[in-house]
């Protein structure tokens, strides 16, 4: 049987965080990694409660939450094959990982992203900045890469292998496009999936704010220059 584990970076989300881990099919995911983001709040012992297992980033940003959760799983003895990554606020729905992970089981595929673009989603669930930001994104990198991306979706699939090949650098929010750009740049074979969205619990610490989301649109622009 497959290995498959999940590594959920997470800050300030004890509300949404039990409900994310509870979705997620156990009959899929070996084990399930909440990475705690620096949270002033629950969030590390709810996770917990619920069957996580905890580890602590000090370090802020979204990228330094899931290079930690890559190392342990590195670290371990008996490593996973495949590496989902999924958003704590429960604005992702964790049943479709099945989906996610269909084309790396029955196709081979390396990397598998869930494009809320292609699916449905919620009124409201994505802002007007973050829409025209995945759209900018995807444009620059069908551009500047020759590939049609349709979204920068946080909720996506990996193998473990190919995952360490990329050698990730990034801290924070170029994470997602980082990963999407050495993918192509190392070759891997790339497939999008539809998965649905829906507005998540509580505020964005990114597109809630308007400091958070010129830093992230900049970030995220900066980052595919950066790899041309």
């Amino acid at each position: 049987m497959v290995k498959v584990s999940v590594i959920i970076p997470a800050y300030n989300e004890e509300l949404s965080i039990a409900k994310v881990i509870e979705e997620i099919p156990k009959e899929i995911a070996g084990e399930i990694i909440v990475v705690n983001n620096k949270s002033t709040d629950k969030t590390a012992e709810v996770a917990e409660k619920a069957g996580a297992i905890v580890l602590n980033e000090p370090k802020k940003g979204y990228g330094n939450a899931c290079l930690t959760g890559i190392q342990y799983l590195n670290n371990k003895t008996n490593k996973p094959q495949i590496v989902v990554f999924l958003d704590g606020d429960y604005s992702d729905y964790p049943s479709e990982m099945a989906n996610v992970i269909k084309p790396i089981l029955s196709e081979n595929i390396d990397f598998v992203v869930g494009s809320r673009k292609l699916g449905e989603r919620a009124k409201g669930s994505l802002t007007p900045q973050q829409i025209f930001g995945n759209w900018l994104a995807t444009f620059l990198i069908r551009l500047f890469f020759g590939y049609k991306y349709t979204d920068l979706g946080p909720f996506r699939a990996i193998k473990l292998r190919k995952l360490n090949k990329l050698n990730m650098k990034d801290k924070n929010y170029g994470w997602t496009v980082e990963m999407q750009i050495k993918a192509l740049q190392n070759k891997l074979t790339i497939k999008e999936v539809p998965v649905n969205y829906k507005q998540r619990i509580g505020t964005s610490k990114v597109s809630g704010t308007v400091k958070g989301t010129i830093f992230a649109g900049v970030k995220i622009i900066y980052t595919i220059f950066k790899y041309i």
